[in-house]
C-alpha cells in the first residue's frame, strides 16, 4: 500500500475488505519497510544490512534488521486496534523464500539463490520466523483465520535461470523444480496455516504450486495466454483458489481502462476464461477472489483505496451474474 500512514491504511483496509483485510504493507518508508527488507526481518538466526547493492547477510543485528522488526509491530498494533471483535477470514503477506534467495546477496557479494545450502537455510529460518508471525497476529486478533501470502515475483525467473547475478553482467543459474518444489512445500507444511502464492510475473508455474500444497494461487490476469488453460482448469477444478489480478494496480494504468469505473466488465475476461474451460459458472462466486493486478504501493493512497473497493464489487458481480 502506498503513503507512510500505516493507522489511516489500516483503517481503509479494514473498511473496504469487510471479508477479507490484510495486514498493510508500507514500502515507502524506506529500507525494512521494503517487501524484502520485511522479509529478511522475520527471520530467525539470519541478519541483514543495507549495502549500496541493495541487501546483504551479516553476522549480527544490526539497525536495519531492528528497523525493519519494529515497523512490522507498529502495522501489527495498527491492525489489532482496527480489527478489535473481528471474526473471520485475515491475510497476512510474506516474501517468499526464493524471492528472498534472488534478492539477498551473501556476504562475499554474489546472491543467496547461488548456493543450494544458503537457500535450504534461508526457507527453514523464514519457516521459523513466520510461525512465531502467526502466533502473533493470532493472538492480537484471536477471532480470526489467517490465511499466508508468499509473495514469489522471481520464481519463474529463478526456474527459468534468468535472475542476474550481484554484477548485472550474468545470470544465475536455473534452480532445480524439484528443489524448489520441495523447499515451497516444507515452507507450507511448517506454518500450518493455508498458504497462498502471489506472483504478477509471467508464467507462474501453477502445477508445482499445486504439487507444493498450496490453498491457492494469485497472478495478474492480464498476463495469462490460452496456453495457461489446462494448467489453470486442472487447478480450478482441484479446488486451488485462484485470486485474479484484473484491478490496474496503479492510477496512469487505470486512466486508460474501464476495470476501475465498470467493476462488473472488469471481470469479463474472468467469465470468457471460465466458458472456454466449461467450468460450472456457480463456481466463480467460491473459486475466485478478485484483486489488483499486483501491489498498490506505486499508487496514490485515494486510488489504492479505490481499487480495493473497486474489487469487491466486481468480486460481487461474479456472485450475483457469474453468466
Amino acid at each position: 500500500m502506498p503513503g507512510g500512514d500505516v493507522r489511516d491504511m489500516a483503517r481503509g483496509v479494514v473498511a473496504e475488505l469487510e471479508q477479507l483485510p490484510h495486514l498493510p504493507e508500507l514500502p515507502g518508508r524506506g529500507p525494512g519497510a521494503d517487501m524484502i527488507g520485511r522479509g529478511a526481518g522475520l527471520l530467525t538466526e539470519l541478519f541483514v544490512q543495507t549495502e549500496p547493492s541493495g541487501w546483504r547477510f551479516t553476522d549480527h543485528p544490526g539497525r536495519d534488521t531492528k528497523r525493519a522488526r519494529s515497523w512490522l509491530g507498529e502495522d501489527l498494533d495498527a491492525l489489532e486496534e482496527y480489527t478489535q471483535g473481528y471474526r473471520g477470514l485475515l491475510k497476512i503477506q510474506a516474501v517468499g523464500p526464493w524471492t528472498l534467495a534472488g534478492s539477498i546477496e551473501l556476504k562475499h557479494g554474489e546472491k543467496a539463490l547461488s548456493d543450494p545450502g544458503a537457500c535450504r537455510d534461508i526457507a527453514e529460518s523464514l519457516t521459523e520466523g513466520l510461525r512465531r508471525h502467526l502466533e502473533d497476529v493470532r493472538r492480537r486478533v484471536p477471532g480470526a483465520t489467517v490465511v499466508l501470502q508468499l509473495d514469489e515475483p522471481l520464481l519463474p525467473a529463478a526456474l527459468a535461470g534468468s535472475v542476474k547475478t550481484a554484477s548485472g553482467f550474468q545470470r544465475l543459474r536455473a534452480i532445480d523444480r524439484q528443489l524448489a518444489e520441495q523447499a515451497l512445500r516444507d515452507v507450507i507444511r511448517g506454518v500450518n496455516t493455508p498458504v497462498l502464492v502471489h506472483s504478477c510475473a509471467p508464467d507462474v508455474p501453477i502445477p508445482l504450486l499445486r504439487r507444493a500444497g498450496v490453498a491457492g494461487i494469485s497472478l495478474d490476469f492480464g498476463l495469462l495466454t490460452q496456453r495457461h488453460d489446462d494448467d489453470l482448469g486442472e487447478a480450478i477444478e482441484g479446488g486451488t483458489l485462484i485470486l485474479a489480478g484484473v484491478v490496474p494496480s496503479t492510477d496512469v494504468t487505470a486512466v486508460q481502462s474501464k476495470a476501475v469505473s465498470d467493476p462488473a466488465g472488469s471481470v469479463q475476461g474472468v467469465r470468457t476464461l471460465w466458458r472456454r474451460l466449461g467450468l460450472a459458472p456457480e463456481l466463480l462466486g467460491r473459486r475466485v477472489v478478485v484483486t489488483p493486478t499486483c501491489g498498490l504501493a506505486g499508487a496514490s493512497p485515494a486510488y489504492a483505496r479505490r481499487a480495493l473497493a473497486t474489487a469487491v464489487r466486481a468480486a460481487r458481480s461474479l456472485v450475483d451474474n457469474p453468466e
